[in-house]
């Protein structure tokens, strides 16, 4: 398989829009994601101009001066107006490959509402940036799956898959900001088992401590986005130096969660051995772009508090030298109780 042939069988399994077009801005190839959006077949696109597939947008002009000078351009939050006739904003790039074809990128983007939060909206940002190099990741495991004969390492490619999907899924949902999580019945200690499996496969694995009430109901919520909670829980411990993390599951009764008082309540601690939280952090730990390390991205627990209350709960910590606690609370009770 030739180089061109080899990229094109990677691109289409992205979930980026994206087409090759040649100098007069005709569509000479389109991947699904952007074939998709634009709610066209990929084989009728073909040789249809990028203007008439895209309404004639105000911002071509600018796209055709830029392919006469050989020179790359990107748009930033322009309307784009596909088949459905209503406009999307969506940030463009345009990359000239040589004389005769240039690659298009489209990333289309959600409005963010009036109530939306400024994390969101921070976060819309790293999204964009990390959907290709998932896409990227995915593939070379699956590769991996499929050349290796050792059953581990099957397992272990399998583990990276789930995880890139999981994380182009909380990608997507950041991107195309789809609002309210979408609950079904999860078995928290299934959770807890998943990450401990993820974390022993990594080198320098901490100690894994399990404290379970074996009693304890499923609890309605979004497993992927719960998964991500305690994935970041962890991954805050070990990069803040713990050697130890003790998973425990209880029940709370009559938690105090804002306005409201909630009956039950389940509780996963993830405890660590390392060295607290700072105390300048304290009163700022859970807001975006606030981290304790200088490499840390600060986005890790301001995503986790947002996920805990988009669940009807709460997320909160205590903290000194050699035992910090963070406690994630959920409510047990179903929606339609009084």
């Amino acid at each position: 398989m030739d180089t061109i042939s080899s990229w094109r069988a990677w691109a289409e399994q992205m979930s980026t829009g994206l087409a090759l077009v040649d100098a007069q801005l005709r569509v000479v190839w389109i991947n699904p994601a952007l074939a998709e959006w634009l709610e066209t077949g990929p084989r009728s696109a073909v040789g249809q101009p990028l203007g008439l597939l895209l309404h004639e947008p105000d911002w071509l002009a600018q796209v055709t001066r830029a392919v006469g000078e050989q020179r790359a351009i990107q748009l930033r939050g322009v309307t784009l107006v596909p088949g459905r006739g209503r406009g999307v904003p969506a940030d463009i790039s345009l990359q000239p490959l040589d004389e005769h074809q240039l690659l298009l990128e489209v990333h289309a983007l959600a409005e963010a509402s009036p109530g939306a939060s400024p994390l969101s909206a921070t976060l819309r940002g790293f999204a964009h940036e990390v959907k290709n190099p998932l896409a990227g990741l995915r593939g070379a495991a699956q590769l991996l799956q499929r050349r290796v004969g050792d059953e581990d390492l099957k397992s272990l490619a399998g583990l990276v898959i789930a995880e890139a999907d999981r994380l182009a899924s909380l990608a997507n949902r950041l991107l195309h900001h789809d609002g309210a999580p979408h609950l079904a019945p999860v078995n928290i200690h299934e959770r807890l088992e998943w990450l401990c499996d993820l974390l022993q496969a990594e080198p320098g694995a901490p100690q894994l401590r399990h404290d379970y009430d074996p009693s304890l109901p499923d609890v309605m919520g979004d497993a992927d986005r719960l998964q991500q909670i305690l994935l970041n829980l962890a991954r805050n411990a070990i990069e803040a130096g713990a050697r130890m993390l003790t998973m425990r599951t209880r029940v709370e009764h009559g938690l105090r969660v804002g306005e409201r008082v909630l009956r039950t309540a389940l509780r996963v601690d993830v405890i660590d051995d390392g060295p607290g939280v700072p105390t300048a952090l304290r009163d700022t730990l859970f807001e975006p772009l606030v981290s304790g390390r200088a490499d840390g991205s600060g986005l890790g627990l301001a995503l986790a508090r947002e996920i805990a209350r988009e669940h009807g709960g709460e997320l909160r910590f205590a903290s000194r030298p050699g035992e910090t606690v963070f406690s994630l609370y959920l409510p047990l009770e179903r929606p339609h109780e009084p």
